[in-house]
């Protein structure tokens, strides 16, 4: 048990101290938040990925549940991704069996989320808080770690396949697949392969791109598991997709599936 009180939010007031703001034109246009781009309207503090991990790892243990529902709801992107983070090292850091009450006996009872483990405490945080994770980053650098992890040794992972399929957002459906690479990393593929099948012809290029990094890591681990994907669905699939998902093959053979010659 962590026996300290803390009585402001640390995790938010070190990210501020690391904002720069020669660095938030740059975020912007990288993290397409133009008119119209998938980013619209996102604001940044001008942070790097790197700085928000090192206070991330100085700050999780002093971090309660309140002060992540205040960060992740920011409009900051930055102070997002901080929540999301932390809520990873918390889960990393919890056994399977922690008790519920993980943080200091000092918080009112009321930050905590309702019992149960301090896993399953932070996969809930993490679900309610779905419409907060809206961009690529924010979901790539915190599905697998945590959903991925949750869900590797259970037999049910109809929370996935429910992500990919009726997902509100194209943030959901993301995580839907790309929660997946914990279970490629440990050879498991049967998921990865049959999450690509529900969004194989969706139209935006974000999701084409993870369905297709996630086959190209499947296939890492298991050419001829990929290969036998692909023959039946490789010249329907959309191009973005194929050419991710063939990324490492050698030129000739690329060559081959980019020009329909494959049998």
């Amino acid at each position: 048990m962590i026996n300290f009180v803390v009585d402001m939010n640390v995790l938010l007031s070190r990210m501020m101290a690391c904002a720069d703001p020669s660095q938030v034109a740059g975020l912007a246009r990288f993290f397409k938040t133009g008119l119209g781009q998938y980013g619209e309207g996102d604001q940044f503090l001008g942070i790097k990925v790197p700085v928000t991990r090192a206070v991330v790892r100085d700050c999780w243990k002093a971090t309660s549940w309140a002060d992540l529902e205040e960060c992740i709801r920011s409009e900051y992107h930055e102070l997002r991704l901080a929540a999301l983070l932390t809520l990873v090292e918390i889960f990393k850091h919890s056994g399977k069996k922690a008790a519920g009450n993980y943080f200091s006996e000092g918080f009112p009872k009321n930050q905590f989320p309702a019992a149960g483990s301090v896993r399953q405490q932070c996969v809930d945080f993490y679900l309610a808080h779905t419409e907060f994770i809206n961009n690529w980053d924010l979901v790539d650098l915190s599905c697998y770690p945590l959903l991925g992890e949750w869900l590797l040794d259970s037999p049910d992972r109809s929370l996935l396949y429910n992500l990919a399929r009726n997902g509100r957002t194209i943030w959901e459906q993301r995580i839907g697949i790309v929660s997946t690479m914990t279970f490629v990393r440990h050879g498991q593929l049967a998921d990865t392969f049959a999450i690509a099948d529900i969004l194989l012809h969706h139209p935006h290029d974000l999701i084409q791109k993870a369905v297709g990094w996630l086959l190209r890591e499947a296939g890492k681990k298991d050419k001829s598991a990929l290969e036998a994907y692909l023959l039946p669905r490789y010249q329907t699939m959309p191009r973005t997709m194929l050419r991710y998902t063939i990324e490492k093959f050698p030129e000739a053979e690329r060559q081959l599936y980019l020009n329909g010659h494959v049998h």
